[in-house]
C-alpha cells in the first residue's frame, strides 16, 4: 500500500468532520460572555529597578485613583494592594456588552525588602495611572569598591 494522497476526495470526509467540531467549538466559545469565562485575578504590571542607591518600583494602574491603592510596609515586606472596581453605569439600559477584556478585582503583591533597604525613607508617588515607589538603601550599607594594587 502506497502512503499518500492519491484523490483530493480520500480524506474530504475526515477534513469536513474537523471544520465542523472547529465551528462547533468556536460556537460555544462565543455564546458565553468572556468576563465569566475569564474571570481572573486581575494584577497590574510592575518594573522593579536597583540603580545602587535605591530601588524603584513603578506599577502600571490605569483606571485607579491613588485613593484605591494602598502601599505599607510591615515586618521587612513592602505590600502594594488595590482595587479596581467595574463601572456600572452603562449608556445601554440593556447591558449589551457583547466582548470585554478589561479586568476588575482586587490586588496584592508583596516584596520582601533586601538588606540595607531604609524602610523609613520610603516613598510613593502617583502620575497618570503609574504608580511609583522609592526605596532608598542606607549609604553605610552601600556596596564599597575596593582599589586592587599591582605588584
Amino acid at each position: 500500500m502506497k502512503w499518500g494522497l492519491t484523490k483530493r476526495n480520500d480524506y474530504a470526509p475526515a477534513v469536513d468532520t474537523f471544520k465542523d467540531e472547529m465551528n462547533r467549538m468556536f460556537d460555544d466559545f462565543f455564546s458565553f460572555r468572556p468576563t465569566t469565562l475569564f474571570n481572573s485575578e486581575w494584577m497590574p504590571d510592575m518594573d522593579v529597578e536597583d540603580t545602587g542607591k535605591e530601588i524603584s518600583i513603578r506599577a502600571e494602574v490605569p483606571g485607579l485613583d491613588e485613593k484605591d491603592l494602598n502601599v505599607n510596609v510591615q515586618d521587612n515586606v513592602l505590600t502594594i494592594s488595590g482595587e479596581k472596581k467595574e463601572e456600572k453605569n452603562r449608556k445601554d439600559k440593556n447591558d449589551n456588552v457583547i466582548y470585554s477584556e478589561r479586568k476588575f478585582g482586587s490586588f496584592s503583591r508583596s516584596f520582601t525588602l533586601p538588606e540595607g533597604a531604609d524602610a523609613e525613607k520610603i516613598k510613593a508617588s502617583f502620575k497618570k495611572g503609574v504608580l511609583e515607589i522609592e526605596i532608598p538603601k542606607n549609604p553605610s550599607v552601600q556596596p564599597k569598591k575596593i582599589e586592587i594594587a599591582v605588584n
